[in-house]
């Protein structure tokens, strides 16, 4: 059984990842795991004392926190019945990214599937703050980040974005791979460069590598120059060709380091209207990622 977290704030956004997830899911068996981290004010008092009156307050943010995580499972049951399916409620007094991290740990979890919004209200924005921390700070399985207004369909166009300067593995490629196995989906491998040059040798041999791991899969490889910054020449390319979900691996001076990193006045032109599939590299993604997989579920 593949065991997903579903961080949630109960807003209209994180509702439309728990939909996004469940649906991409049906064919799984599942065990899903509602998360909701709460903080009550009195913690972000200097002076927080464990009086009875701040007691009362946490306790009553604890209570909201789990009436809420009860009825977003009653909604799911309701809109989604699916006996592959089973879900479970987590309630955190802690912050979003700490309480995500202990939860993956602890419940084995596979995959990490969250809703984005533009922060300050700039909905163009790349992503907010609370989905960058948890990209940056789970390295142990891929986090799926579903934009604001994104209705779920079949994802039948994959891309993946590259520069073939990381040597790839099979670990790393598995989630990927699964993905395009189960929807029978074409995979576009986007090879972004600053100016069109031929690979050096280093980046030759990923690539070579790189056919191996797809050697069952239909895949085409397209080489764009990139515009203004790496978010926008993703935007124009996934427009183009009716991308339905972008992955990209995670590691030091990826294209997604880049992209958290860029100055806002660039990442406010990427429209968030694209499934991100953030990977995890070798290191750090365990081997059950290879055992439980979407496909073994489709074959």
């Amino acid at each position: 059984m593949k065991n997903v977290l579903l961080p949630t704030d109960f807003s209209n956004n994180a509702w439309n990842a728990v939909e996004y997830a469940v649906q991409l899911l049906k064919n799984e068996n599942c065990h899903f795991f509602l998360l909701n981290a709460y903080t009550p004010a009195i913690v972000h008092s200097r002076f927080f004392a464990a009086n009875a009156a701040d007691l009362s307050m946490a306790d009553a943010a604890r209570n909201t926190s789990e009436k809420g995580l009860q009825t977003i499972k009653k909604k799911i049951l309701e809109q989604y019945p699916n006996k592959k399916h089973r879900i479970s409620t987590l309630s955190s007094f802690s912050m979003l990214t700490d309480a995500v991290k202990e939860a993956v740990v602890q419940e084995d979890i596979e995959m990490v599937v969250m809703g984005t919004k533009g922060a300050s209200g700039i909905k163009e924005i790349f992503m907010g703050s609370n989905t960058v921390n948890v990209i940056k700070t789970i390295k142990e399985c891929p986090v799926l980040v579903i934009p604001e207004h994104f209705s779920y369909c079949i994802p039948d166009e994959i891309a993946f974005a590259t520069d073939f300067t990381h040597f790839y593995s099979a670990s790393e490629l598995k989630p990927l791979i699964n993905l395009v196995k189960t929807f029978n989906a074409t995979l576009r491998i986007v090879h972004i460069q600053k100016e069109l040059k031929q690979l050096n040798d280093v980046q030759k041999f990923n690539f070579n590598t790189l056919r191996k791991y797809l050697k069952e899969v239909e895949f085409y490889v397209h080489t764009i120059t990139e515009l203004n910054s790496v978010s926008k020449s993703l935007e124009h390319f996934s427009e183009e060709l009716h991308i339905y979900l972008l992955a990209m691996l995670n590691y030091q001076h990826s294209f997604i380091e880049k992209m958290t990193r860029e100055p806002i006045v660039k990442r406010v032109a990427f429209h968030t209207q694209v499934p991100l599939l953030i990977i995890p590299e070798l290191s750090v993604i365990s081997e059950k990622t290879l055992g439980h997989n979407a496909m073994e579920n489709a074959e």
